[in-house]
């Protein structure tokens, strides 16, 4: 069971004690629960969001939203939010061993982690669909799922869905059990640069891919965020390798000895408040098809963050579960496996959560493995991005209309 913090949850009296009923209970007001809520209370089902914190914390997660998720935020009504909240660029200079590959273009956002959660509760102003309190026990069925909080009180609800992040006690007091697919999968750490002067860079963007596979350095990522130019490194090594301490106690010299190149695009910079890192675990939840309860985002499975596919599996999850499931389920009586089975072998959400792992895995082998495959494959990857872009400095728009030929 979950121990409730006194700073956060205050218990009342058994005699005032009250059963709150609901549509739907959602547990985790981070960034999945929030949007979840959004999307179903816009629908007009009475949905409860029960979270600990009334503030977001200040955590090193997701700080880019760009691609496919753009798209899925569109379609739910969400981008103008993002929007507003978000810095926006459109242009990203990609560079390896100091020299050109290619430039992306199209529209990205950069944001912190705590600024897009509290964007995404704000999307469901009404305060009376939020619990500051703390679920202590959950007990679900084929009818109805009752969940005790801190405080005393009880949510009856015909549906739970799980939006806990990686670490679940409820889950595990059900149950379930987090299966490790890859311990200590990858490394990342952000922070902050700016001029000396405060001067901008030369560019909107850049990322900054890793030269020599003995380096395990992924990339570097520079773009703006409400604060100033982000940087998200992303490697595979070792966390207890002793660059690891390196990069947090002397990032700037440690980060240009990794980077050869990197400096010339930089000019002068330094590091501004403090270095943050995340060590990422593979994981995947077994002992999930129980009545009443879903599981969406991290809780069911985690993501390799240089692969950039967290936000986009999150988005997936709550689309097709808040659009199409919920609506559905809450039509008939009861919510048995059968009904949660569907959600889970959703073809979006199957092909979604098995591209995350494979491109984790890509990701992985071409930045640190060194044998014949992944050298030549290496080079060839970076090879065909380098013509494809000089290819269409020449002819503009040739590139892309061929893709779309083969499409």
């Amino acid at each position: 069971m979950m121990i409730a913090e006194r700073t956060t949850t205050q218990p009342i009296a058994a005699c005032e004690a009250e059963i709150i009923e609901a549509d739907v209970a959602i547990v985790g007001a981070g960034l999945a629960g929030s949007l979840a809520r959004a999307v179903l209370s816009r629908a007009g089902y009475r949905v409860v969001l029960i979270d600990k914190r009334s503030v977001p914390p200040d955590e090193f997660r997701v700080e880019k939203i760009a691609g496919r998720q753009i798209d899925i935020l569109r379609r739910l009504g969400f981008i103008d939010d993002v929007e507003a909240a978000a810095s926006s660029y459109d242009r990203v200079l990609n560079i390896r061993g100091g020299k050109l590959v290619d430039i992306g273009v199209g529209r990205s956002y950069g944001i912190s982690y705590a600024n897009l959660v509290n964007m995404a509760r704000g999307l469901t102003p009404e305060s009376s669909t939020f619990l500051l309190d703390q679920v202590t026990n959950v007990s679900c069925s084929e009818d109805r799922q009752q969940l005790t909080l801190a405080s005393g009180k009880r949510v009856v609800s015909r549906l739970v869905i799980l939006a806990t992040g990686m670490v679940s006690a409820l889950g595990y007091h059900l149950g379930m059990r987090r299966q490790m697919i890859a311990a200590r999968h990858s490394v990342t750490f952000g922070f902050t640069i700016a001029r000396p002067d405060n001067t901008p860079f030369g560019f909107d963007a850049l990322t900054c891919y890793g030269k020599e596979a003995a380096d395990g350095v992924d990339y570097l990522s520079l773009f703006p965020m409400s604060g100033g130019m982000r940087a998200n490194l992303f490697m595979f090594r070792d966390p207890a390798d002793p660059i690891m301490r390196e990069l947090r106690r002397d990032t700037r010299r440690t980060l240009l000895r990794l980077m050869p190149g990197l400096e010339r695009h930089l000019g002068d910079f330094q590091i501004v408040g403090q270095v943050q890192n995340w060590v990422m675990d593979l994981s995947v939840t077994e002992g999930h098809l129980q009545p009443g309860v879903v599981l969406i985002g991290d809780a069911f499975q985690t993501n390799c963050p240089a692969a950039g596919t967290g936000v986009s599996r999150l988005l997936v999850d709550i689309e097709r579960l808040c659009t199409e499931y919920v609506p559905r389920w809450l039509e008939t009586d009861g919510m048995g496996i059968e009904k949660i089975t569907q959600f889970y072998a959703d073809p979006d959400k199957l092909a979604s959560d098995r591209h995350s792992l494979q491109l984790a895995r890509y990701r992985e082998a071409l930045t640190s493995k060194t044998d014949v495959r992944w050298t030549t494959q290496r080079k060839l990857h970076f090879l065909r991005r380098t013509i494809t872009h000089q290819v269409d400095r020449i002819h503009p728009g040739w590139v892309m209309r061929i893709r779309s030929a083969l499409r």
